[in-house]
């Protein structure tokens, strides 16, 4: 039997990772998972855990007030210094592009424990977007041994970097097998304004601003552009979970505020923000996560963000970049709403991400990793 420690830390990592956890833990006769939570992010980790009913073997419990990247890397290396040394695991594995992912995937390295990195290879090749990002998934994959990369255009950018072609599985992301798991037919929200909205039965836009590299005078220009897509559009409802960083907030509120169709709520848990998400006509965000699961539904996306390291989705079409430039913002969010063929493109193209059978795909490169089984593994091709 080998022991597989599975390392998350934030809301992000632990959807994607999920699925994962739980297609690992059917094979008991080959596997003992080891979960472990640096909770880098409390509040948003402990929802997604109990969605997926997960309860983490380790909880390091990392986050301070004000924290800063120094002190993240600094507390999460000496506690999960400690979690590995006394387990030492047979592999372990991390997801994405946090402080987490990255420090986990140093201490395996400090103790020559296997590395398999969930959605590896995505890449701007800018070192300052997305911040910090970029540099967190690099690192990662130089210490990596099985690189699992969800998409064709992720494992090209691993071979660019001389990375070995015989590490690289292009597995689909995990992200589609999540939300298989959390969409349900019937579904009531746990926030009772988000059912009377879907009940007025008015066309949603729905927005997300966090990034650190948004944050100030960008941020004010694409609030400006829903303001004014708003006061233009009074029978469409505009409804904004509010990042809880004071930064965020001050601008979304000093722009939003007083509103009768914007609706500025407090962040959702992630069943309620997916389940939300399918019911909308059209997102306005600079998510990463979001560029990938809106595709499912065949929403389209308007990126707020020079680069993305998920460029797939704009080839296929179902995604477009738009930058922070107010009236950019507000020009494409407009022809969408008054252009129904321009619309119908962007609704109706390819989802490039993934079937729902990457947990599965991941497990089996991990059995054939051990010797346990030598089952050939289809790599994802999206649907033409």
């Amino acid at each position: 039997m080998k022991k597989i420690a599975v390392i998350f830390g934030t809301r992000p990592d632990t959807i994607k990772l999920a699925s994962v956890i739980l297609e690992l833990k059917k094979e008991k006769k080959y596997f003992k998972v080891i979960t472990i939570a640096t909770a880098q992010h409390r509040q948003m980790l402990d929802q997604v855990l109990d969605i997926f009913k997960l309860v983490p073997d380790y909880d390091l419990n990392i986050m301070l007030p004000k924290q800063t990247l120094v002190t993240i890397t600094q507390n999460t290396i000496k506690k999960l210094d400690d979690v590995i040394v006394k387990e030492h695991p047979d592999l372990v594995i991390v997801q994405g592009d946090t402080t987490t992912t990255f420090v986990g995937s140093l201490v395996a390295f400090y103790h020559q424990i296997p590395v398999g990195h969930v959605e590896a290879g995505l890449r701007t090749n800018d070192k300052a977007n997305p911040f910090p990002e970029e540099i967190n998934r690099r690192l990662t994959s130089a210490i990596t041994d099985l690189h699992f990369a969800p998409t064709e255009t992720a494992k090209r950018a691993l071979l660019k970097e001389n990375i070995s072609r015989n590490s690289i599985f292009v597995t689909g992301n995990t992200v589609i097998d999540a939300l298989n798991i959390a969409i349900k037919k019937n579904y009531k929200f746990t926030v009772p304004l988000l059912n009377e909205i879907i009940l007025q039965k008015k066309k949603i836009i729905l927005l997300t601003m966090h990034r650190r590299e948004n944050w100030g005078k960008p941020m004010k220009g694409a609030c400006k552009a829903i303001k004014r897509l708003a006061l233009l559009y009074p029978d469409f409802n505009f409804v904004f979970p509010v990042h809880l960083n004071p930064v965020v907030g001050d601008v979304v509120h000093g722009t939003l505020d007083n509103m009768k169709n914007v609706f500025l709520i407090a962040p959702l848990d992630y069943s309620d923000f997916v389940n939300f998400m399918s019911k909308t006509y059209l997102i306005i965000t600079d998510s990463g996560g979001v560029q990938e699961e809106g595709p499912h539904f065949g929403v389209p996306i308007l990126v707020l963000r020079k680069v993305t390291e998920r460029p797939e989705a704009v080839k296929y079409g179902t995604v477009k970049l738009v930058g922070l430039d107010e009236e950019t913002i507000f020009k494409t969010a407009k022809r969408l709403i008054e252009d129904k063929t321009a619309y119908k493109k962007m609704a109706s193209a390819v989802n490039p991400y993934g079937d729902g059978l990457s947990s599965k795909r991941t497990v089996q490169i991990i059995k054939n990793y051990f010797n346990i089984s030598k089952t050939k593994v289809e790599e994802f091709i999206p649907h033409k």
